[in-house]
Order: C-alpha cells, then sequence, then structure tokens
C-alpha cells in the first residue's frame, strides 16, 4: 500500500478508468450534442441544472445503498444503469430523450460516488486518505486526458451526432469490460449496517464538515453557472476546432495529474486547509481566465488554471470522510453530496440566462462567486480541524 492503493480501492479505481474512459468519449460534447438535436440555449442550461439536480438526489439513496447491500453490489447495479443510459442517449431522436437517458448515465457518477468515497475510507487509515484519493483521481482522470481529443476527432470526421453516437457506442462496451472488474470484488462496510434516519446522519455530521459543506456550495454554483457553456463558448464565441476543444480537455487533465500526488503527500503531512484554499481560488479564477481568453493560446493558460482545480480535491475528500462517522460513512458522503447538489442546482438555468445578456456574464458572476466561497472557507473552518 505504499502508494495508496490495496486490492479494493485498486479495483474500484480500475472500474472508475473504464467509465471514464468510455464517458469523456462524448459527455464533454453532450451540450453541442443537444444543440444539434435542436435543443436552444436555455435548454442546454435546463441540462445543467437537471444534472445538478440528479446528482444531488442520487447521492444520499447511492450511499444508503452502499452502507446496506454492499459496495459491490452496489457498484454493479450503478454501472448497469450507467450502461442503460449511454443506449438511451445514443438513439437519443430529439434532445427531451437525452435528458431521459442522462438519468440512468448519472447512476454511476453521482450514485456510485459515495461507495467510492467509502471504500478508500474503509480500505485505509486517516493519514494515506488524501494519497488514496489521489490514486483513484488519477486513474479516473488519465483517460480524459486523452478521450475528449479522440471524441473531437470523432466529430469532425462523423459530425457532432455521428461522433457523439460512436463514442456513446464505445462507452457501453467499456462499462461492460467495468461490470467484469467489479465482479471479482468483495467490497464489504467497515462497520455493520445500521438504521439511520436521515436526519440522524444529518445530526452526526460536524459542525467543520458543515461549515466547509457551505463554502464547497459556493463553489459549485461557481463551476455549474459555466460548465455546460464552456465547449459552446470555445467553439462558438472564441471559435476553435473539436478536435482543440479536446486538446484543451487534455492539458487540463494534464495539470491535474501533474499536481495530484505531491500535494496529496503534502496535505496527509502538512494539514489539508492550504490545499483546498488553492482548490477553491483555482475554481474561482478559471471562468474569468476562459472569457480573458481571445485565442486558443488564452485557452491553454485558462485551462491550465482548470487543471490546478484538482490540486486540493483528495484533501477535501480526505477531509470529508475523515469527518463523516464510520458506522454511516456512505450515507454521511452521500448526505453531503445531496446537500451541495440541491443547492447548486439552479446554477446552469442561472448561467443561461445571464448568456443569453451577454456569453461573457455567467463567468465573470461565476467567478465573483467561487471567490465568496473561497472566503467562508478560509475564515471559518480552523487550521487544525483541517489539518
Amino acid at each position: 500500500m505504499k502508494w495508496g492503493i490495496e486490492p479494493n480501492t485498486g479495483a474500484a479505481a480500475g472500474a472508475m478508468f473504464l467509465l471514464a474512459l468510455g464517458e469523456n468519449l462524448w459527455i464533454r460534447f453532450l451540450p453541442k450534442y443537444l444543440e444539434a438535436l435542436g435543443a436552444p440555449v436555455l435548454a442546454i442550461g435546463a441540462y445543467g441544472s437537471t444534472e445538478d439536480f440528479l446528482d444531488a438526489v442520487y447521492q444520499y439513496p447511492g450511499g444508503l445503498a452502499g452502507d446496506r447491500y454492499g459496495r459491490r453490489r452496489a457498484l454493479l447495479l450503478f454501472i448497469a444503469l450507467a450502461a442503460i443510459g449511454y443506449a438511451i442517449v445514443a438513439v437519443a431522436p430529439a434532445w427531451p430523450v437525452v435528458l431521459v437517458g442522462m438519468v440512468f448515465v448519472l447512476a454511476w457518477s453521482s450514485m456510485a460516488s459515495p461507495t467510492l468515497f467509502a471504500v478508500v475510507g474503509d480500505a485505509l487509515p486517516s493519514h494515506r486518505r488524501a494519497l488514496g484519493f489521489s490514486i483513484q483521481s488519477i486513474l479516473r482522470r488519465v483517460p480524459i486526458a486523452v478521450a475528449p481529443t479522440i471524441g473531437g476527432v470523432l466529430i469532425a470526421t462523423h459530425g457532432v451526432r455521428g461522433g457523439v453516437r460512436i463514442g456513446l457506442l464505445v462507452a457501453i462496451l467499456l462499462a461492460c469490460a467495468a461490470l467484469l472488474v467489479v465482479r471479482q470484488l468483495h467490497l464489504t462496510p467497515a462497520a455493520a449496517h445500521v438504521p439511520l434516519g436521515v436526519r440522524d446522519v444529518w445530526r452526526s455530521l460536524p459542525e467543520p464538515l458543515r461549515r466547509l459543506l457551505l463554502s464547497d456550495v459556493f463553489v459549485r454554483t461557481c463551476e455549474g453557472m459555466v460548465d455546460v457553456f464552456l465547449v459552446v463558448y470555445a467553439l462558438n464565441v472564441v471559435g476553435i476546432s473539436a478536435p482543440r476543444f479536446g486538446l484543451l480537455i487534455g492539458l487540463q487533465m494534464v495539470t491535474a495529474i501533474a499536481c495530484y500526488l505531491p500535494a496529496a503527500r503534502l496535505a496527509d503531512r502538512f494539514g489539508r486547509k492550504p490545499f483546498v484554499i488553492a482548490t477553491f481560488v483555482a475554481f474561482s479564477l478559471f471562468p474569468v481566465a476562459v472569457v480573458a481568453a481571445r485565442g486558443f493560446g488564452g485557452l491553454l493558460f485558462a485551462y491550465v488554471i482548470g487543471g490546478l482545480r484538482e490540486m486540493g480535491e483528495p484533501a477535501r475528500k480526505a477531509l470529508i470522510v475523515d469527518l463523516v462517522p464510520p458506522a454511516s460513512r456512505a450515507r454521511g458522503v452521500g448526505l453531503y453530496y445531496f446537500v451541495r447538489s440541491l443547492a447548486i442546482t439552479p446554477a446552469g438555468l442561472l448561467g443561461g440566462a445571464l448568456w443569453r445578456i451577454t456569453p461573457s456574464l455567467p463567468f465573470l458572476v461565476a467567478g465573483s462567486i467561487g471567490l465568496i466561497g473561497t472566503t467562508i472557507f478560509a475564515l471559518t473552518v480552523d487550521e487544525r480541524v483541517a489539518g
């Protein structure tokens, strides 16, 4: 376990790798796919809000399944549901059907998240958890460094609809491979399932975690306001090609991967607060850097900042796991993300409304909101708690 990997965490990360490889062939281009199917700009914003809403409502049930039925069976269910979603999105004749498909797709990225957190918490001691989350994050993001570029080439050669649909077919095959990986696991909770209601789980969350949650809501609102418009802004406003946008995503992921291990080792050793602050600052600066770009070169700089957003993510995740009681670990993580995602649900719609005024406005407003969240965290979470 020198690098934070043991059989369960390594195998779970392997499944994450396969799902990420498939999804990132197409998911970054989904707003363009919606546009190609006739979706207006407000509908694209609604997609972002729908994604955040589903992410919210799925978190706690996903954590409950992970605690009650075991990590392995829960992960098998989530992967199967995601594969069904890929198929629905691939055959969608109109944009509303895509939203139906995403109801299933998010079963992996949202429902599985608390269980994946719990796997790390179950398997690793506190002083190795940031490193463990870093290893998982690297294996999830290596595909993101290459897959969007391949997806951009598919779109350039087969059109938006054809390219996205080819990516979805590959994603289905990789999901089947992930099922085979997870079937070999025996992931069980660290403690026996304790029958607690949602209110009991909420009361068990300590005050420092609630302050982190508040700051996280502001920072993720910043992200949610512009996330679905990044590809539209880059292709329609700045005027770059789809393959070049894929290269930007690749640069962002390479930057993130490069800083994961050093930051995680330092956070486990010296404290987590400075790295969480650095992450929140990068979240705030990224949308401002995007609108400041006047060409591909400027976007390259912006997406390096986008990659630095991941610097303190393993430290933040480790802090969450540290503070949640072990007996309700998956449910506690799920409740945290339920509240966060529900709170940021209107962000995509707000971004769409501001886009109609001028495309740069949602990016500038998002940056301001992110800085508010950064300030809240810096002033209210004590270093001894975060470290």
